[in-house]
């Protein structure tokens, strides 16, 4: 992989972004008549994509990224935001396109992961995209990503790295490679 030197920060400011994250006060009382204020990150969003795209049975493509939160650069799963009207399936394949350059002729939901469901309400929907063909479509990155092939079977190594360390993408990885074994063997009988 190619080291790309990190962005370099200009300025730096606090505010609140009232178009994605709004907090809600919860006034709560328990069946035991206890009362509580209980404060949740309600957003605005329809919830997130995060995609396991699989070149071929053994093989699954990542892209490195800016991560701003970390301010290094990330391996991780494509993935992005719900749009209006838009399905988890034509999120999935749009978000592919935009970050690794593939389709998909096969998508399919596995599951859903929240973020941090003690104080906010964002659904992640994990898709597996397999029949890959390339196609690509322009997305809102400012620079391209490099596409990283990976065996799926060895996501031990992977996590280990100190630049794979984004739960949703280690989560719907180790889901996605039990999903297929299942598939495997069930195959197999």
């Amino acid at each position: 992989m190619t080291d790309k030197k990190l962005p370099r920060i200009h300025a730096r400011q606090d505010c609140t972004d009232k178009r994605m994250y709004r907090v809600e006060r919860l006034d709560l009382e328990f069946s035991n008549g206890q009362r509580r204020d209980y404060y949740r990150m309600k957003t605005h969003g329809l919830g997130a994509v995060i995609i396991v795209p699989m070149l071929d049975e053994d093989t699954v493509l990542l892209a490195r990224e800016y991560a701003a939160g970390l301010h290094h650069y990330e391996v991780g799963l494509p993935k992005g935001r719900l749009e209006k009207d838009e399905s988890i399936i034509d999120a999935a394949q749009r978000e592919m396109k935009e970050e690794i350059g593939y389709g998909a002729r096969s998508l399919q939901e596995l599951t859903q992961l929240s973020l941090a469901p003690g104080y906010m309400t964002h659904i992640t929907h994990i898709v597996l995209a397999r029949n890959l063909y390339p196609e690509k479509l322009e997305g809102d990155e400012p620079e391209e990503l490099e596409v990283v092939p990976w065996p799926i079977d060895d996501l031990h190594s992977l996590i280990a790295r100190p630049d794979c360390t984004e739960g949703r993408t280690i989560a719907a990885l180790y889901i996605a490679r039990d999903h297929l074994r299942r598939e495997h063997r069930h195959d197999g009988e």
